[in-house]
């Protein structure tokens, strides 16, 4: 928990550096539930003016083959030998018929609680949600379902009753299963549309998080976000920062993409920031740091406002000059670093 902790204090000093400004109203030193609920609050838009037709035009950008932009890749391909496993397509070959792609549904339809319903051109909602629909062959469409994904290795096709979505894919269906849990909640829990264990006291799929960690973010997924944030109004967080989801529902560590993983925090086991509210003068203390440090204090816009060296287990700090407000205080030394927030009235 320390841990998790220290990475969320550093998001918010990392805000100028990498992190995208559609989060620069979230709370990003929440964990766990917490975090969950702010993302979800921050994503849950109502938008009745986006389409289930409007999808067409858009899986044309965000499925748009990087290599090729005539092309779009199709979800669960592989192959380009034959039509059902192709792995990208024409844009402009869209439709029901063999050799066609139409609009996949990758948190299925009948598997959400209520169900989704029927779509048609004109449908919004959920069943328009343009982060879980992806082009994909029209005959593999039909060939997954609505099974439920659960792990295996390769290329996509059955497991048993379930789906792999296939090696090139899985990391895109898990960040696309945590968003549909955290935009829509209950109706979307991830047991719903996959099988397999979840993690200690919450609902996401422990084959979700590996997926997340195994199959990183590239370019094609990276060309969804900043899309859907201009034509629908939201973006996925776990593209953005796949580690999000390390933050929330814990397991081992996801791709950092904002670059703020912790590092050992052993030596501040026993750091103390005091009076917190401060006034004229601030305390930090730590009786395990055994070499020469250094303290910098941050304003919440990332500008760096203090910043001095100590040798010994206790600094104290004039903080008389210092506007009224939340302030970040990193405390670096023994290769190690810590964050903790600080209020100067």
């Amino acid at each position: 928990m320390k841990k998790i902790t220290l990475v969320l204090f550093m998001l918010i000093v990392q805000n100028i550096l990498a992190q995208q400004p559609y989060y620069n109203d979230v709370d990003l030193t929440l964990t766990g539930q917490d975090l969950y609920l702010e993302l979800q609050s921050k994503i849950a838009i109502t938008n009745t003016n986006f389409t289930y037709g409007d999808v067409r035009d858009t899986m044309k950008i965000t499925d748009e083959n990087p290599d090729d932009t005539s092309d779009v890749l199709l979800f669960y391909g592989y192959d380009n030998s034959n039509c059902t496993i192709e792995r990208s397509r024409d844009k402009d070959d869209f439709g029901g018929s063999n050799c066609e792609y139409n609009r996949e549904h990758v948190f299925a339809r009948s598997n959400s609680d209520p169900e989704m319903g029927s779509a048609s051109n004109n449908s919004t909602g959920i069943i328009a949600d343009p982060h879980n629909l992806k082009a994909t062959d029209q005959q593999m469409n039909g060939d997954r379902g609505n099974r439920k994904f659960a792990d295996g290795s390769g290329n996509s096709g059955n497991i048993g009753n379930n789906w792999y979505p296939g090696d090139e894919w899985k990391g895109d269906t898990a960040r696309m299963m945590m968003y549909m849990y955290t935009r829509y909640g209950t109706r979307c829990l991830p047991s719903l549309n996959g099988s397999g264990d979840t993690q200690p006291a919450n609902e996401m799929l422990q084959v979700y998080l590996q997926w997340n960690i195994d199959d990183p973010v590239n370019e094609y997924e990276d060309q969804h976000n900043p899309h859907l944030e201009s034509v629908y109004g939201n973006r996925n967080p776990f593209i953005d920062n796949p580690y999000l989801a390390t933050i929330i529902w814990g397991g081992e560590a996801a791709e950092d993409r904002w670059g703020v993983l912790s590092t050992n925090t052993n030596v501040f086991e026993n750091l103390t920031v005091y009076p917190n509210p401060a006034n004229k003068v601030l305390w930090v203390q730590n009786s395990t740091i055994v070499d020469d440090g250094t303290i910098i204090i941050y304003d919440l816009l990332g500008k760096e406002v203090f910043k001095e060296s100590f040798t010994t287990d206790k600094k104290q700090i004039n903080t008389g000059s210092f506007s009224r407000g939340i302030y970040l205080l990193k405390v670096i030394s023994n290769n190690s670093e810590t964050i903790k927030k600080i209020i100067i009235n």
